[in-house]
């Protein structure tokens, strides 16, 4: 009888899945149309059905560093064709803070191409969030109507809440925060408390709860996951699979082993997301 509870819990059918649309906001493409094709073939096995895909060029061993602005321009371009040939992805482009100028003619490229999403990443690009160039970028971001999605993983002490103070100095800009800190994910319960104060209600915050989720469903430090989401705003949570390196499959099966109820996951699968992109 336990046997079976559990493995009822833990196993959930591709019927049951397939109902539930799922905006994955957090894949990354290595190949170009390849990949992409490889990602619907391992959704599709997995029962899933997909509303939407926010699609980025860059990570893992595939980097924007400094100074390289043809890849990155090229790297743009190919998730922009993307995007025009399939009407369920969701362009994500980046840029290095630290190119200056350059950075900021091709951010405005990428707007006038129909980019909505910019990804940075401090830990793998090499700058620190703190630096001016960032706010001047996430402020320009703003100003151009994109969001700007980085890296939450809390890898080094620090990390989240100088993400924090850039959220507040740039309250005009969209973020979302990948990863929701980590294992540091308790950080983010000072929002709470921040919002007593006037003028800090960080409707510009969003987090995706990739990778993370697999390490707190079904863990000691669930609950407390669940009381995060809960004190940040479940209408601010987001899905994401951190693709190739997690797959959708195994982010939504801990994503259903959360102990949240059927509206407020329908809301964090796809509904905010459709929501925040205006799709």
């Amino acid at each position: 009888m336990l046997r079976a509870l559990v493995l009822s819990l833990c196993l959930i059918s591709p019927v049951a899945l397939a109902a539930n649309p799922v905006f994955d906001v957090h894949v990354h493409l290595r190949d170009g149309e390849t990949s992409l094709q490889q990602y619907r073939d391992d959704v599709r096995a997995a029962g899933l059905e997909l509303s939407g895909i926010g699609v980025m060029w860059f990570g893992g061993p595939h980097q924007a560093r400094q100074g390289d602005l043809a890849k990155i321009r090229a790297g743009n371009d190919q998730v922009i064709a993307l995007a025009k040939a399939h009407a369920d992805v969701l362009p994500i482009a980046t840029v290095h803070p630290f190119d200056g100028d350059a950075a900021m003619e091709e951010l405005a490229r990428v707007a006038a191409a129909g980019v909505k999403v910019l990804k940075i990443h401090a830990h793998t690009q090499g700058f620190d969030v703190s630096d001016p160039r960032v706010e001047a970028l996430a402020r320009r971001a703003g100003e151009l109507g994109i969001t700007v999605l980085m890296d939450n993983a809390n890898i080094l002490p620090g990390d989240s809440e100088k993400l924090f103070n850039l959220v507040v100095r740039v309250p005009k800009t969209n973020f979302i925060l990948a990863h929701i800190g980590g294992l540091n994910f308790r950080f983010w319960n000072i929002l709470a408390l921040a919002r007593t104060a006037d003028g800090f209600g960080f409707e510009n915050l969003y987090f995706d709860i990739s990778a993370t989720v697999l390490v707190v469903a079904d863990s000691p430090v669930e609950e407390e996951f669940l009381w995060t989401l809960r004190n940040v705003g479940l209408d601010h949570v987001l899905l994401g699979s951190d693709y190739p390196q997690i797959g959708l499959d195994a982010t939504v099966k801990a994503f259903e082993r959360l102990d949240l109820s059927d509206e407020e996951k329908a809301k964090i699968r796809s509904g905010n997301a459709m929501t925040l992109f205006g799709r």
